[in-house]
């Protein structure tokens, strides 16, 4: 039976590493995705939240467009594709489309729709899309749309989302992963 598949982009189709070396560029650091501990990476930097805010909006549409996918992303997006309706739901600005929609096609990444809500509040792009599954990067939007949406979420691991887990959430490790629980679960 064909589902509605709810995918955060960052951190779970991309590497959640992306930023790292444009952060260590411009801002003279040398730290790797196990210093990031936390989703908010301002600490790290050591500058104000609006002189962050400032280059990150300037450098967003570069960064979106390098970088990398993640392992296995493509092989088991690819796969779903063919079977299910794959809706991406980013909290990247509604600007970024084109960006966006190019680095899908660089990849041959196939998709049924990219709504990028400018918010990491999803819980409403989720319930209007009607997705039975949503696989996300940060720990609260994950445990949000699960509570909200009353849908299990699939969380992929990384440093800064390792708070402890309702359940419904369920902690990934990578597409393989990801792939197997949705066969589970399917039955």
């Amino acid at each position: 039976m064909r589902k509605k598949f709810g995918i955060d982009i960052d951190g779970t189709v991309t590497s959640p590493a992306s930023m790292i070396p444009f952060i260590n560029k411009d801002f003279g650091l040398d730290i790797t995705l196990d210093d990031i501990t936390q989703y908010d990476l301002n600490p790290l930097v050591n500058v104000s939240e609006a002189e962050f805010a400032a280059w990150f909006y300037k450098n967003e549409p570069l960064i979106y467009a390098k970088s990398p996918l993640a392992q296995g992303a493509s092989t088991v997006l690819s796969k779903w594709q063919k079977v299910h309706d794959l809706i991406f739901i980013s909290a990247r600005g509604s600007h970024l489309l084109e960006v966006t929609k190019k680095w899908f096609d660089e990849h041959n990444l196939g998709f049924h729709h990219i709504e990028l809500i400018g918010t990491h509040d999803k819980v409403e792009t989720a319930k209007k899309h009607n997705v039975a599954l949503f696989l996300e990067d940060k720990h609260d939007n994950a445990v949000m749309i699960h509570e909200e949406c009353q849908i299990p979420v699939l969380l992929f691991d990384t440093p800064y989302n390792r708070d402890p887990l309702p359940n419904g959430v369920v902690r990934i490790y990578n597409w393989n992963e990801a792939d197997e629980w949705v066969k589970k679960w399917l039955g």
